[in-house]
């Protein structure tokens, strides 16, 4: 349905500023015709190799004019913004007008009056004085202001000045090299902008110090005429941010070189759904080595952890995931050892799975799902593109031949003929199909042509509710789902689709944390699933999560959505009714959001320990793994400790104090500063054996 990458959340994220020169305030007061005049710039967007849109800057004797645009998957953001220029060359006023990826109305504004800032903005604005070099976290600025910020920072004496509405920014060189293109060679020099949200931005400045580039692993902004090095710079913003984090990981993945007890714990127990006894547990290597009684006496040359009276918990699995390296760091912090990745390009989901697995990086277990998608004006960039079924049929052979790919993920632009032929190839190598419905196509087809699971709910909803000839390539199969407040769930088309799932054990992952985001969620409101969690969180993500995902056009819309939701929840529990096997998954970068899927699943029916077997032991069935998804000697030392019991309260999942991973121990306190997040608990006692 959606996809929560950084490289889209950076779309609506960047950075507007304040003046700065030689540490004190300037301010122009008079005019702004001796303000320095900028080129005129003209930039590309280009996602995965395929260029999506523009970035164009045009400037005149009053500041410039920014024209931002990209559209994927048959979406994305268009934004206008005008900045005046004062005479130090930072912006003095900046408005910005348009729409987020997914339709939400954007109307910001900020200004800066002498020493007195204002902004208005979706979380509801604000004012301050300064008295220092100040930068502004915007919501919806276009990367370019990201570039502007390196600007600002590169003029200051530190590189590092006090962000509003709160935090601060650094800026960090990298490297200088020559670029080829037209109409000349150009030496640009690359800098990290750290501060404002969990990772950092990458930008290139040219020689002149003006904007090149802003770089993802997956998103380039680029000038028009040097295509040809994108590919170079997405490779290095992905370099810039393994090594990054393997300089993390080498500080905080604790490896002890002799076995490790960690003591007065209990164990949630997902076969008996309860909480063991006081325990010791005892790793030995990746594995549980014994589970002791609380009174067993160390045995020489052991390690010993204090758990606080706390419990231990099976590693979470999130079974929707798009991963990248920051996010494996943060998911496996939020107790997630385990995910199945829902398709991604084979050139960054490889080598992350083989970092992981190496130890130089830190993260999950992956599963990973093979992407195929048909070749259309709107099909999405990820993944492996087919213009015939006999190319769709082969790129299953190949994602079989390449091993480590359990299925395959059929996407909307697939032609609903393909996928019978696309189904027989993928179980022949053994291989599961799930995906999305797609276009003109309906759940009850796909289910006849051989899937085993669906990906989203919403996905077999709307062939409940649209028309064979409306598009779920474009925002209907998001805005569509207004249509579900209507919706007889008795009716005879709803119960033949329920019928089949559980006649042929079809699995959904309904993905139920990003419907309520984009059902419930409403500009200035902090959005529900992230409350437990945001005000530990950096700036931009704190005002990120009062931004409403689609626009509300007036009040008989906001009470459509809302109803639709309700739909979701009352279709989940009858099909959960039913024996309909559901998984949860995020597609919302997991971490945080896996616990509010987890906590979701009491809304259909689930207690507080069959929602936590479901994200643990039961998936590990499910995906045929028999080493983990237990607390048991012989299995992978996969577990985390929280300080409460998650089977009277679900919320105690999300205050993580330790994290196994095959037996290397993170303490999420000692990584969370590291991304600007408050850590939720203490780091527990550690006592290492005596010499």
């Amino acid at each position: 349905m959606f996809k929560s990458s950084r490289a889209v959340v950076l779309a609506a994220l960047a950075l507007t500023l304040l003046p700065s020169c030689e540490g004190e305030l300037r301010h122009r007061e008079t005019g702004i015709n001796d303000a320095p005049i900028r080129r005129a710039s003209a930039n590309v967007v280009i996602i995965a190799g395929k260029k999506v849109g523009h970035l164009r800057v045009t400037p005149d004797d009053a500041g410039m004019t920014i024209d931002y645009d990209f559209k994927n998957n048959g979406r994305g953001p268009t934004i206008k913004e005008r900045v005046q220029i004062g005479s130090n060359g930072t912006p003095i006023e900046w408005s910005i007008e348009g729409s987020t990826t997914f339709g939400n109305n954007v109307t910001e504004s900020f200004s800066l009056n002498k020493d007195r800032a204002t902004w208005a903005d979706t979380a509801g604005g604000g004012a301050a004085r300064i008295d220092e070099p100040t930068l502004y976290v915007a919501q919806h600025a276009s990367p370019f202001a990201a570039g502007l910020a390196a600007e600002a920072l590169l003029a200051d004496a530190d590189r590092t000045m006090p962000a509003l509405p709160s935090g601060a920014l650094t800026l960090t060189e990298i490297e200088t090299f020559t670029v080829a293109g037209e109409p000349s060679q150009q030496t640009i020099t690359t800098y990290a902008v750290s501060g404002a949200d969990l990772d950092p931005d990458y930008v290139a400045l040219d020689a002149d110090g003006e904007f090149f580039a802003y770089m993802t692993p997956r998103l380039i902004v680029l000038r028009e005429g040097y295509e040809s090095e994108e590919r170079r710079l997405r490779d290095l913003a992905a370099r810039y941010g393994a090594e990054r984090l393997e300089e993390i990981q080498s500080r905080v993945a604790h490896r002890y070189e002799t076995p490790v007890r960690i003591r007065n714990v209990r164990i949630f127990d997902p076969v008996a759904l309860a909480l063991t006894d006081e325990v010791s547990v005892v790793i030995d290597g990746e594995t549980i080595a014994s589970i002791d009684a609380p009174e067993v006496a160390p045995a020489d040359g052991e390690t010993e952890i204090d758990g606080g009276g706390g419990t231990l918990v099976p590693g979470l699995y999130d079974m929707h995931a798009h991963l990248n390296a920051n996010g494996a760091l943060l998911n496996l912090l939020a107790g997630v050892t385990s995910v199945r990745d829902m398709g991604n390009e084979i050139d960054v989901l490889e080598p992350l799975r083989a970092k992981i697995e190496g130890g130089a990086l830190a993260g999950p277990r992956i599963s990973m799902s093979g992407f195929i998608e048909g070749e259309s004006e709107t099909n999405n960039s990820t993944g492996e593109l087919a213009r015939s079924e006999e190319e769709a049929v082969a790129l299953v052979n190949m994602y079989a031949d390449r091993g480590g790919y359990h299925q395959i993920k059929i996407y909307s632009s697939v032609k609903g003929e393909w996928v019978p032929a696309m189904a027989r190839a993928a179980h022949a190598r053994d291989m599961r199909v799930t995906g999305h419905i797609p276009a003109f196509s309906t759940v009850d087809e796909m289910i006849e042509a051989g899937y085993d699971e669906i990906t989203h709910i919403n996905q077999a909803m709307l062939s409940w509710v649209l028309s064979r000839e409306e598009d779920t390539r474009t925002l209907y199969r998001i805005t569509g789902m207004k249509r579900f407040a209507d919706l007889d769930l008795q009716s005879e088309k709803v119960q033949r689709t329920i019928d089949l799932m559980a006649d042929r054990n079809i699995a959904v992952d309904p993905t139920t944390v990003i419907h309520e985001y984009g059902l419930l969620s409403r500009n200035g409101a902090t959005r529900v699933g992230a409350l437990d969690y945001v005000d530990n969180m950096p700036v931009a993500v704190q005002r990120q999560a009062k931004v409403a995902l689609l626009n509300v056009a007036d009040a008989d819309e906001d009470d459509a959505y809302r109803k639709a939701f309700d739909t979701i929840i009352e279709t989940l529990t009858m099909m959960n009714d039913r024996g309909i096997f559901i998984v949860p998954g995020t597609d919302m970068g997991g971490a945080f959001n896996l616990h509010r899927e987890v906590e979701l699943f009491q809304k259909f029916g689930f207690t507080p320990a069959e929602a936590l077997r479901r994200a643990t032991y039961d998936m590990a069935k499910y995906l045929g793994f028999e080493d983990r998804g237990a607390i048991q000697p012989g299995k992978l030392a996969d577990f985390f400790l929280v300080p409460g019991d998650p089977t009277a309260d679900l919320k105690a999942i999300k205050k993580i104090a330790l994290v196994s991973r095959g037996g290397a121990i993170y303490f999420p306190s000692e990584v969370y500063p590291e991304f600007g997040i408050t850590p939720f608990t203490e780091v527990p006692g550690v006592r290492k054996p005596v010499e």
